[in-house]
């Protein structure tokens, strides 16, 4: 006998036997337990729900000889002849493949015969959003006016293209998608019926993987199964399968980008390219990883939403601790769209490395959850001593390329000290007790920006980036600039942002203030 795939083999053939949806099977038993059956249903809902299925068990139901509890008893000869398919009370059609005026009007014709056996004849109509319109205007009239002998059955995966006409003639019903817990006992239960063994960890990530549908997860059980039938399925085993990543190997990642490696994740990227795992999944999974850290990071009592076994939930709690709200938004959104993306990318692997260099530097990119990252990182580096909190994005970048910061030759200092106001020689030695006096987010953006003496004794704030020129010009905060200038020199002085390369040509073009005062030592307030 040929072998028969589980998710055909364990079928439910009664409404006892159907997992994860009590609410419809409840509803539909009692109808029919107090004869109060409708003649019209629309069963609508995500694949593998259990939709065709329920639709077969009530036809059975509503012709059974000897109901039992308002299920089929699946003995008596209508029952054998339906499950048979012999029987001539229960007509089963595909709208995908029978989607014309013409299919519907055999059902129309066919319907005004009584059933030769039985109470009802009923008509299963799959993925019903596939009629055409004018297949959709043939049924109306029988839905409205059917014979009492007749039940029709409508099931979808895409109600919303389900004419109104149709819906409101109909009893519907909406199939949830059904929880990991449900699907990973009902795995269990088959594997013991066929006398298998597999780890827990193992059947509850097929699980996860089914997103809620229970039949994928058959399917996908009985592809593990075939691949290692003799022995004990294991989830490393699962995995390789499926083409899946573990976990840890999201957490490598995620400690490799917080380390601005971009090196480190493009070699962890070829590991899982050469282990073949499908680059699609490992988005999507990833996605997900980080969703999982930002809400066990938003609130610890997020964990029952989670669906991860004990060992991952650990895990996760630890990353998630060491984690950044913003920052995890942010990580989220380049995937999010990286999902849209590789769906139709011919170089997956690509853009994959494009998102992990973003990732890695958010310097490349100007929107707001960006910038917060770069300031996240500056203020890391600020409480490591690896930055003087005063210093300036380039001279750090100097810094790093281990080269000496751009000096200002002697002549053009002494020419363009003697240029300078005393108001502006003021503020060149007392910088540091300006940034002081802003609040943290400013004087941390104004790392990046270079005090430069402008025309009519203006302080001009030079900056690089226009994300950041974009903050210290939203709000108050060129107000709180000039109000800390007027409380260290005693003096109001006007204030202006410029941008290099649209403002002006070049940033030589805006001498630094602080590096051309060259005898004045910078004043701080001691801590």
């Amino acid at each position: 006998m040929s072998y028969v795939a589980l998710y055909r083999k364990f079928r439910p053939n009664t409404f006892d036997e159907v997992k994860g949806q009590e609410a419809i099977v409840t509803t539909l038993r009692n109808q029919i337990k107090t004869e109060r059956t409708g003649h019209a249903y629309l069963f609508c809902g995500t694949r593998g729900t259990g939709k065709t299925t329920i639709a077969k068990i009530l036809a059975r139901a509503v012709n059974c000889e000897n109901p039992q509890n308002g299920s089929p008893c699946n003995e008596c000869m209508t029952c054998r002849a339906i499950n048979e398919g012999v029987s001539m009370n229960v007509i089963e059609i595909d709208a995908a493949s029978n989607n014309g005026v013409d299919n519907i009007r055999e059902i129309v014709d066919e319907v005004k015969y009584s059933p030769t056996a039985g109470k009802y004849k009923v008509y299963i109509i799959d993925e019903v959003h596939m009629l055409s319109g004018g297949a959709f205007n043939a049924l109306l009239k029988t839905l409205e006016e059917p014979p009492a002998y007749a039940m029709f059955i409508l099931a979808t995966t895409e109600v919303h293209k389900i004419p109104i006409t149709i819906l409101s003639r109909c009893q519907r019903y909406d199939f949830k998608r059904i929880t990991v817990e449900c699907i990973t006992e009902r795995l269990q239960e088959l594997m013991t019926a066929e006398q298998l063994q597999a780890e827990d960890k193992a059947l509850r990530y097929i699980a996860r993987m089914a997103d809620g549908a229970l039949r994928d997860a058959l399917s996908l059980l009985d592809q593990c199964i075939a691949f290692y039938p003799e022995k004990t399925l294991q989830y490393e085993d699962v995995l390789e399968v499926l083409g899946n990543v573990d976990i840890e190997v999201f957490a490598r990642l995620l400690r490799y980008i917080r380390k601005n490696s971009v090196s480190d994740c493009i070699k962890l990227l070829d590991e899982v390219v050469y282990a073949g795992r499908d680059l699609g999944q490992f988005t999507v999974d990833f996605t997900w990883y980080l969703r999982n850290l930002l809400l066990l990071r938003v609130s610890g009592e997020m964990e029952d939403l989670l669906e991860v076994s004990a060992d991952q939930l650990k895990l996760l709690r630890h990353e998630a601790e060491a984690m950044e709200g913003e920052a995890l938004i942010r990580y989220i959104r380049i995937f999010s769209e990286l999902s849209n993306q590789i769906k139709y990318a011919t170089q997956k692997r690509v853009i994959i490395e494009v998102a992990l260099v973003k990732l890695c530097c958010p310097e490349m990119e100007t929107d707001y959850t960006s910038l917060a990252e770069r300031l996240r990182k500056m203020e890391e580096r600020l409480e490591n001593g690896e930055l003087s909190m005063y210093a300036s994005e380039a001279a750090v970048k100097a810094a790093e390329k281990k080269k000496e910061p751009e000096q200002v030759s002697e002549e053009a200092r002494v020419v363009l000290e003697k240029a300078l106001t005393e108001d502006m020689k003021a503020i060149a030695g007392k910088w540091g007790l300006i940034l002081q006096k802003l609040p943290q987010l400013v004087r941390t953006v104004l790392i990046s920006a270079k005090p430069s003496p402008g025309a009519d004794n203006q302080l001009i704030l030079v900056f690089d980036h226009a994300v950041d020129r974009q903050l210290i010009e939203s709000g108050t905060h060129l107000s709180d600039i000039k109000h800390a200038v007027e409380q260290v020199i005693g003096k109001e002085i006007e204030v202006r942002t410029v941008l290099t390369g649209e403002d002006g040509p070049e940033t030589g073009a805006f001498p630094d203030l602080t590096k051309i005062i060259k005898n004045i030592p910078i004043e701080y307030e001691d801590e």
